[in-house]
């Protein structure tokens, strides 16, 4: 399993894994996941990183139903686009059941903070990453530790905590997996 994060803090607690930093942003994610993909040939990705959510308080477990990649949403547009994509369902079962207190919710891939309206959860990768594993065949899921409320002044967001909880959700992922 390959363990994709935006930033080398989100991945510092993370054991039992190879792990890749993306960088930030739905256009790194994807460029990296993509290389990453060609040349470790990873049999599952579990992208994991903090997120903001709408009505969810630190550190809420979020796994993926979808990544929505909100930037493009826009229903007056008719030109056909790819705005959404489904996680792997084996992995998200494995995931949930080794999660049994996780949300399992649509989280929004957006550029900027404050972008993902059209969901609960928003954070910045989570499109590029299960696009580029999607288009590769390999199975991939994206999991979210609420590190503030979209509102939130960033003096306000609790990092620290949301980093924690990841840990630890990622680390049960992680064991299911190879268990």
């Amino acid at each position: 399993m390959l363990v994709v994060a935006a930033t080398s803090f989100e991945l510092d607690l993370i054991e039992g894994a190879e792990t890749l930093c993306c960088g930030i942003g739905p256009v790194e994610a994807a460029l990296q996941t993509s290389r990453a993909i060609a040349t470790q040939r990873p049999t599952a990705i579990l992208h994991i990183g903090i997120a903001g959510a709408h009505d969810l308080g630190p550190p809420t477990i979020v796994l993926g139903s979808a990544s929505v990649y909100c930037d493009l949403v826009d229903p007056a547009f008719t030109l056909p686009r790819v705005e959404r994509v489904e996680p792997d369902t084996g992995l998200l079962a494995l995931a949930a059941a080794a999660l049994p207190g996780a949300h399992v919710l649509p989280i929004a891939t957006t550029a900027r903070v404050g972008g993902g309206a059209c969901c609960r959860v928003e954070a910045m990768e989570g499109f590029g990453v299960l696009r580029a594993a999607a288009l590769a065949g390999v199975p991939a899921v994206e999991l979210r530790a609420i590190s503030n409320l979209v509102d939130d002044d960033r003096s306000q967001w609790r990092i620290a905590a949301a980093l924690e909880a990841l840990a630890a959700a990622a680390s049960n992922v992680i064991e299911a997996f190879h268990g």
